[in-house]
């Protein structure tokens, strides 16, 4: 006899008794998450981390089956049921622990799989055979699946996909990856529900729009729910026992490191974010060298150390085995560690969501208070210590912004269609139109795609190579070259960094991935620190570097491009409020801005603290030359475009020529001739005239455009990066794009894929956006020149670090000493 057929009620009353049995009480987001996917609702999930959103979620997906087959404890129909997406392998597991932790309790006979990089060879080919009932996998992998032969047929009965930590993906390549497949399956699976799980951003809104397609139908079915938990986060800043007078950055923090013993022996576990893994390493070496009985109590986490020992340090957390660890943004997501009590950040996070992200790593539990430590690696960084503050009182934190028209992107998946079934233009056309990414793809744009697939572009139509998709009499667009079809799918994805190289000890034994162009600096018995350990480099073979240990001391350790963070343009915003603050009666200010009080007395005596209508330049000489200094306080990646600009407009009224330097709080114009500051005043250079054409004249815009290309090349499948454990050198790869950039530059100037290189080198590396925004407020405030005998506070960390360009960490710190010292003894005359 056919059982009943629960009613909606009945299965939300299952769950609510579930979490009974559990000694818990669901959330109103919950529950208000479970009413909505029964309805039938897409949506978005505004949730911490650990508040309880995976069940929010994995409950509904499950009640719904049990909804539509009463007889599901006797009876399963095989096959995808839901897929799970996550941005970090390392979530799957518990991820998975959750589902069959619900199925295994309400007797649903389904299996749970993951797929990802790390599933083997033999997993996956069960897999494809038939797919679990619930699959757990990353954007790339879903990429993969859909580059299969018969998707379709296997994603026919999936009714749901949550795309977990969205605000991760939002304003990356990957978020677009996710916005084109969820556009091929909203077609494919008549029953689908889309529903994402995101951190508080900015633009909670757009990025549903984003997830779900502006104008469409499941936008128009969509919900926004926000889980309203009062979460308590406690910021304290530490502070050194004497503050500088003149802050420099050359020490990355270690001048605090005694301040966080104490509040690593008061906690249970302690988590230390830095935001480099070179930095990471730094601490942790230093920690023990310093205190050697921390060793077996503490580890280091980030993402070039191999995966087995990440795994391990991930497990001694949750059993409470380590005292501390010394992590970067790998741990920043997802990973549920109870235990942990504190977090201390080294140097500023440059943005108030990342620090709200590692803030909720401690206190972990719904209801428990969240601590986290700031630890300055300079005084200046104070400043932004007080701007937390105030985000974490305000709630203010940044928007992700979007990608648009990424045609890179677009070429992969249309060659992942053409390589499993196949693709009808008409239908793709309108499926792909209707994502946030390509709402403005017009008809011409689409035809010089499908052109592009099928010719490889006017330039390149007589090279066989480039001719990838070939029409079908019936118009299907298909890829029927298997070594076509095998070398893209094994480059599916939109990650493109320097090329890995793995290091291992030469007697076997895997230690992690350093980046080819810190292995290619060495030569044969360097020593340097890596993972924890002192090694000496023996030789390169097969993209391998070998190693031993070695019991000598090094300096050298890895730092991997990309590292440098800027900040961002709310942290900006909240950084200028806070320094503004200074000129107000102590009353007024927070600890961090009054413990900077002797700083920013000695930065007016020389000068001045800028008001809110007040945009400082200050101008002197050293025996290094002439110093002209400006602070828009905008984040370095705005002061190299300035710099580069300003730099550019004065060479037009005077032959001058200048090196530039820059951090998140100015930019230096240094040379060997004074300039006319009154000339540049009265030429008003800050202008946003023209500022698109001075731009590209000013900062040879073609090289960034042309190191640009590689990665859109490489994306798009222009060039090849070569087979597992076969991968094509960095310098090849770098040349095989730069032939193709030249051949496009000089036949085909209007190429898609070239022209998205200066785009994305003006929107993504210069943020072109935000200069113009921060021109715009420069012409409105009063131009501050002050014309100083000496450094100022503000200018010293500047001018540390274009030393540090030159100089070694030793001399660099000697000539800090020696300028510091000088300085401070006439400030006392």
């Amino acid at each position: 006899m056919k059982p009943d057929r629960p009613n909606k009620q009945m299965l939300l009353n299952a769950a609510t008794a579930w979490f009974s049995d559990q000694g818990w009480t669901p959330f109103a987001f919950q529950e208000e998450t479970w009413e909505a996917f029964l309805d039938g609702k897409h949506g978005l999930l505004n949730a911490p981390t650990g508040s309880g959103k995976t069940y929010a979620l994995w409950f509904p997906i499950l009640l719904n089956y049990m909804w539509q087959h009463p007889d599901f404890k006797t009876r399963r129909k095989p096959g995808l049921k839901a897929v799970w997406i996550t941005p970090l392998r390392a979530l799957s597991q518990e991820i998975r622990q959750s589902a069959e932790r619900i199925t295994s309790d309400l007797q649903i006979p389904f299996e749970v799989g993951i797929r990802t990089g790390d599933t083997s060879t033999a997993e996956r080919a069960r897999q494809r055979k038939t797919l679990p009932d619930l699959l757990i996998t990353t954007p790339e992998s879903l990429q993969l699946l859909l580059a299969s032969k018969g998707y379709a047929t296997a994603f026919r009965d999936c009714y749901a996909i949550v795309v977990d930590e969205w605000h991760e993906l939002l304003g990356s390549k990957r978020g677009v990856q996710m916005e084109l497949a969820l556009s091929r399956l909203k077609t494919v699976c008549p029953t689908l529900r889309i529903w994402g799980i995101s951190a508080t951003i900015g633009n909670l809104d757009q990025a549903r729009q984003v997830l779900l397609g502006p104008g469409s139908e499941a936008y128009a079915n969509s919900v926004l729910i926000r889980a309203r938990l009062d979460k308590q986060i406690t910021v304290k800043s530490l502070f050194p026992q004497k503050m500088e007078s003149f802050p420099w950055r050359g020490h990355l923090g270690l001048h605090l490191l005694e301040a966080v013993i104490p509040i690593i022996e008061q906690s249970k576990t302690t988590l230390l974010f830095t935001n480099t893994r070179g930095q990471c390493e730094i601490w942790f070496q230093k920690l023990l060298e310093k205190h050697p009985e921390l060793a077996g109590e503490i580890a280091m986490h980030h993402g070039s150390i191999d995966k087995d020992t990440r795994l391990w340090v991930e497990q001694a957390i949750r059993n409470e085995s380590l005292k501390a660890v010394v992590c970067t943004s790998s741990l920043d997501l997802g990973v549920d560690f109870a235990p942990v009590e504190t977090v201390i950040q080294i140097g500023g996070p440059k943005g108030v969501a990342r620090f709200l992200q590692r803030a909720g790593r401690s206190g972990h539990r719904p209801g428990q208070e969240s601590r986290i430590y700031f630890l300055p690696t300079h005084a200046i960084e104070l400043v932004e210590a007080s701007a937390l503050q105030q985000a974490v009182r305000t709630g203010a934190v940044e928007d992700r912004i979007p990608y648009l028209a990424s045609f890179d992107v677009l070429v992969q998946y249309l060659t992942t269609l053409a390589v499993s079934d196949g693709f009808y233009p008409e239908e793709i056309y309108r499926e792909v139109s209707g994502t946030f990414c390509y709402q403005g793809l017009s008809p011409n744009q689409w035809e010089w795609l499908l052109n592009f697939l099928v010719l490889g572009s006017q330039s390149l139509k007589s090279y066989d190579e480039y001719k990838k998709v070939e029409v079908q009499p019936d118009g299907l667009f298909l890829v029927t070259n298997r070594g076509v079809a095998l070398r893209h799918r094994f480059q599916i994805g939109t990650i493109v960094g320097d090329a890995d190289i793995k290091v291992k000890y030469q007697k076997g034994g895997y230690i992690g991935t350093i980046e080819e162009w810190f292995i290619s600096k060495l030569q044969p018995g360097d020593v340097f620190t890596f993972a924890g350990r002192n090694l000496e480099f023996i030789r390169i073979k097969e993209m391998v570097a070998l190693v031993r240990n070695s019991a000598e001391k090094s300096t050298k350790t890895p730092s991997w491009m990309g590292g440098r963070l800027t900040l961002s343009s709310e942290m900006s915003q909240l950084l200028r409020t806070e320094l503004y603050s200074a000129a107000l009666h102590e009353s007024e200010q927070s600890e961090e801005i009054r413990a900077l009080a002797p700083l920013f007395d000695r930065q007016r005596e020389e000068s001045l603290v800028p008001g809110p209508d007040e945009f400082l330049i200050e101008t002197f000489q050293t025996q290094d030359g002439f110093h002209h200094i400006f602070y828009p306080f905008e984040g370095r990646f705005v002061h190299e475009a300035m710099a580069s600009l300003l730099s550019y407009r004065i060479s037009l009224l005077a032959p001058i020529t200048f090196s530039l330097a820059y951090n998140d709080y100015g930019f230096e114009l240094l040379s060997d001739q004074e300039v006319d500051m009154q000339m540049v005043l009265d030429n008003d250079l800050f202008s946003t005239d023209f500022l698109l054409d001075d731009l590209q004249k000013s900062l040879n815009a073609t090289e960034m455009a042309r190191r640009k290309f590689r990665d859109i090349a490489v994306i798009s499948g222009l060039v090849f990066s070569g087979y597992p454990k076969k991968n094509i050198q960095m310098k090849h790869l770098q040349s095989n794009a730069q032939l193709l950039f030249e051949v496009f530059r000089d036949y085909e100037p209007d190429h898609l894929l070239f022209q998205q290189a200066y785009r994305e080198t003006f929107e993504h590396q210069l943020e072109e956006g935000r200069l113009r925004l921060a021109l715009e407020r420069i012409s409105r405030q009063r131009m501050a020149w002050k014309a100083c005998h000496n450094p100022t506070p503000f200018a010293f960390p500047i001018i540390t670090d274009r030393l540090r360009e030159k100089l070694s960490s030793e001399r660099l710190a000697d000539r800090i000493r020696k300028m510091t010292h000088i300085l401070t003894t006439r400030g006392r005359r």
